[in-house]
């Protein structure tokens, strides 16, 4: 099982079993999904805008089963991480086009900054975007008044829209990475449901602690479905992000 060093935990079966497995991100540096079940639709105005904002810290409860809860809480691990990635790319994102003067923040999409930059530095920088697998960096070569190139520190703004770039390809990839590790999980937990209700109701001591527990499981797999569609979101808006690179450094896709 993929571990993770991210400090989330099971919640002890008591009246506040329930434990908040995630912690909410900064309001400023990030535009978060809108609700667990909606998906970016193909009609938005804005290229690939983050439409899925936290309406709910996603939570786990004890089912006493140690197999079980160990799953639950890993699965839980995995999306926190996949989330700080998601969130890191769209802040990277954001960085970036509010460097460029962009007043369109909320969109995902990056090449017309790219493009704003190169517009700008023509005389002074050959700038391009390059691709190797799943890495992405912007390129500054400096080009002196007879074309030759010069090399010299890159002024300060450049020099951070470049670490902005390298980190939406560092972000993008690791959401990527994340996701598909997360839904190995999700798709297991989905699919042995009919086991977990017979060893959660071995797991009671009394037919008490069986409708208590059976309802922790049900509310569990409520949780795990939704953190599944909102990983998928996540994923989807990293490969967007890396088709429209894809795009800018002349590859195909």
């Amino acid at each position: 099982m993929f571990r993770l060093l991210c400090c989330c935990c099971v919640s002890s079966d008591n009246p506040s079993e329930r434990q908040p497995l995630l912690q909410p991100g900064s309001p400023s540096e990030v535009t978060e999904p809108e609700s667990a079940r909606q998906t970016p639709s193909a009609h938005n105005s804005k290229p690939y805008a983050p439409t899925v904002k936290r309406n709910g810290k996603l939570m786990m409860k004890r089912v006493n089963v140690a197999e079980l809860d160990q799953r639950f809480t890993d699965m839980a691990e995995i999306f926190n991480e996949q989330q700080k990635h998601y969130e890191a790319m769209v802040g990277h994102i954001r960085k970036l086009k509010q460097s460029c003067d962009s007043t369109d923040v909320d969109s995902l999409a990056f090449a017309e900054c790219i493009g704003k930059i190169r517009k700008e530095q023509e005389t002074t920088y050959r700038v391009s975007l390059k691709m190797k697998g799943y890495d992405f960096s912007l390129m500054l070569d400096p080009v002196g008044p007879g074309g030759e190139t010069e090399e010299e520190p890159l002024p300060p703004r450049l020099q951070s829209a470049q670490n902005e770039c390298r980190g939406i390809s560092d972000s993008a990839k690791a959401t990527i990475s994340k996701g598909a590790k997360l839904l190995q999980l999700i798709s297991w937990l989905l699919q042995s449901n009919s086991q977990m209700v017979e060893l959660v109701k071995g797991a009671a001591e009394t037919y008490q602690d069986q409708g208590r527990l059976n309802n922790n499981l049900e509310e569990n797999m409520k949780e795990v479905r939704r953190a599944k569609e909102l990983s998928l979101g996540y994923r989807q808006q990293a490969e967007k992000v890396y088709t429209e690179a894809a795009q800018m450094a002349g590859i195909a896709t």
